[in-house]
């Protein structure tokens, strides 16, 4: 693929919908003063020191850097300030060639409008509804909004939203088991951490929901069962670790399909013995949210915290994802550390973010990638992660991509077939080529390989348990769960015959030379020589049907254990299945080319800006 210049380009996010007051003042501030305008109008925040180096940006917000801190901020205006008139012809104009970005040989006040748009500062109104992250650090830089208000306004939501029956709907989204009680405290922090040192990291202050099979020290982790009601682990799963080190707020745990089991999302955690709840969709709430990351899926599409955090074994990620109109990432299997997640089948599991937008993305993956000893498969990313994922996110980067897709993968589904074509006409409108794929013999086996779910589960859980199930916890191990009658009982048998699986048949299927083993390493050796022999950047198939899912597709990424990254290509319209109704398009590369998929999928969201919010759960009144 070849770089390309995108000075003038602007990402389409809700921020950059309408002028900012920002650009106004500073506008108006250069038209009166000249070259005077410097900081004074962008000093009122609640940040006043420089941020570090160390933040990494899409290259919007930092490829116009002059001062060398890695992103545009007041001293780079105040620099195209006192550069204002110069021409292409002027001694000085190499210096600040790069401000000019509408290409006219000047740089004028329309330029210095576009480079303060850069600036990760906006003392407009705040509005948490469908914020990213950019919106929420520009709010918190300029004091506008801290950690503490973005996260109290997410609690809020949580309160009014999450177990009533709002108007219009029919259940309600059962979306969060616990909320943290330490939230605001760490949001505090964040924003000590901030007033000190700036912004520390573009997670700085973000409240985080995570899939409640991910330790942490501050609220217990049931995975979805009554039976593990008391399960305060001593540490925090590693990835959590990573983001807290990045100064998220741990916000709440989501609901989930009880241990990852399924795609409808039904828990039993904190309910009498027997009794369960659903987790609804917020478009429409007689539907499920998929699973099993379906209460993840469900929080952050209605706006309940600004980042999600799911796994995904056989499409855990992906199907919410798509259900509620959100960018999925299920990373290649050993970039993120799976050590304090409780597993479903350690064969397929990875843990990945689920978001309103790529950007979101990519900057929760940056928070939770590296080596750990805890979990050896992690070894496998050495020298092949970049220094952050939001370097990839460049609105042109489908120019000149080529991207193959397997015709039998899209189905007959007419909204399906019709949002995929179109999909494919604007990979195709923003100078990607899109060809069919025959694919080789062997393709079949790798779709129809089955999940570890099966015949790895009580392997893994007992791994779990030995390592990290905290002491209160008196079921400890699958026959004590069943005794319980504390789990979603209609599941008894599937749990019964798990229990029954041997060491012999775990060994035969997950050992070095079981049959799954040799089947997934043989799925990535074909589809990657597949795409080698293609000159393929990717694989792009839809996730799923309007709330179903659409043949195999789901098993591609987890059978190969190659990444996919999943984004919102439209909704379904009358005359197809459920009109209104999400569906997604999944990108698949390489291993650890996690970085080509995010700017593909960035490229397509800013082309087609397909994710509509739920209407059902709207500001607060």
């Amino acid at each position: 693929m070849t770089a390309h210049d995108t000075r003038a380009e602007k990402p389409r996010t809700r921020r950059d919908t309408t002028v900012k007051k920002t650009t106004l003042r500073i506008v108006a501030a250069v038209s009166v003063v000249g070259s005077t305008i410097v900081a004074a109008g962008m000093a009122s925040g609640a940040a006043t020191a420089a941020a570090p180096a160390t933040v990494s940006l899409p290259p919007y917000y930092s490829e116009l850097d002059v001062t060398g801190d890695e992103m545009v901020t007041a001293a780079d205006l105040s620099v195209a300030a006192e550069s204002l008139g110069l021409t292409e012809s002027s001694p000085d104009w190499s210096r600040v060639a790069v401000f000019d970005t509408d290409a006219d040989g000047e740089l004028t006040i329309l330029d210095l409008a576009d480079l303060s748009q850069r600036i990760i500062y906006d003392d407009g109104p705040f509005e948490l509804v469908e914020a990213s992250v950019i919106d929420m650090q520009a709010a918190m830089n300029a004091g506008v909004a801290t950690s503490q208000s973005i996260t109290q306004e997410y609690l809020d939501r949580i309160a009014a939203y999450d177990r009533t029956v709002v108007p219009g709907g029919s259940r309600p989204l059962n979306s969060i088991i616990t909320v943290n009680q330490k939230a605001l405290a760490d949001a505090a922090a964040a924003d000590e951490i901030r007033a000190s040192d700036g912004m520390t990291s573009m997670l700085l202050g973000v409240p985080i929901a995570l899939k409640d099979n991910y330790d942490t020290v501050d609220m217990v982790t049931t995975g979805g069962c009554a039976c593990w009601n008391e399960n305060q682990t001593a540490t925090d799963a590693s990835m959590v670790s990573g983001l807290r080190s990045d100064g998220a707020v741990i916000l709440a745990k989501a609901s989930l399909d009880e241990f990852a089991y399924g795609f409808v999302s039904e828990f039993s955690s904190f309910q009498e013995p027997g009794a369960t709840s659903l987790v609804a969709s917020p478009y429409d709430t007689t539907r499920t949210a998929g699973g099993s990351s379906g209460g993840t899926g469900a929080a952050i599409s209605a706006n309940l915290a600004g980042i999600g955090f799911g796994t995904d074994t056989g499409g855990s990620i992906r199907v919410p994802s798509s259900y509620n109109q959100l960018v999925g990432v299920r990373p290649t299997v050993g970039l993120a550390s799976r050590d304090g997640i409780i597993p479903l089948a350690l064969s397929q599991d990875t843990g990945g973010p689920m978001a309103r937008s790529v950007i979101d993305a990519a900057v929760a993956l940056d928070a939770v990638v590296g080596v750990d000893d805890a979990d050896p498969v992690t070894a496998r990313q050495e020298g092949l992660v970049p220094e952050s994922y939001t370097s990839f996110l460049d609105a042109d980067a489908l120019q000149g991509a080529r991207i193959g897709y397997v015709s039998s993968m899209v189905g007959t589904n007419a909204g399906t077939v019709r949002l995929f074509s179109e999909a494919t006409a604007a990979l195709t409108a923003q100078g990607a080529t899109v060809v069919p794929i025959t694919p080789p013999s062997g393709f079949s086996a790798v779709l129809n390989e089955g999940s570890g779910s099966t015949n790895e589960f009580v392997h893994d859980l007992d791994e779990y348990i030995a390592t990290h199930l905290g002491p209160d916890v008196e079921a400890r191990t699958l026959t004590d769960i069943l005794a319980t009658n504390s789990f979603v009982t209609s599941r008894r048998s599937i749990y019964v015959a798990r229990n029954a699986v041997t060491d012999a048949t775990y060994e035969g299927w997950a050992g070095e030379t079981g049959t799954h083993t040799v089947q997934l390493a043989a799925g990535k050796t074909l589809v990657t020589q597949m795409m080698e022999d293609l000159d393929l950047d990717a694989i792009v198939y839809p996730s799923t049907n309007a709330y179903g899912t659409q043949g195999t597709n789901m098993r591609l990424s987890p059978n190969t254990g190659m990444p996919s990254v999943t984004v919102p290509m439209g909704q379904t319209i009358a005359g197809e299945t459920l009109p209104g109704s999400g569906v997604n398009l999944e990108f698949l590369g390489r291993d650890f080319d996690e970085g080509t998929l995010l700017g593909l999928a960035y490229a397509f969201e800013q082309a087609t800006d397909a994710r509509t919010a739920p209407s059902l759960y709207g500001p607060l009144p």
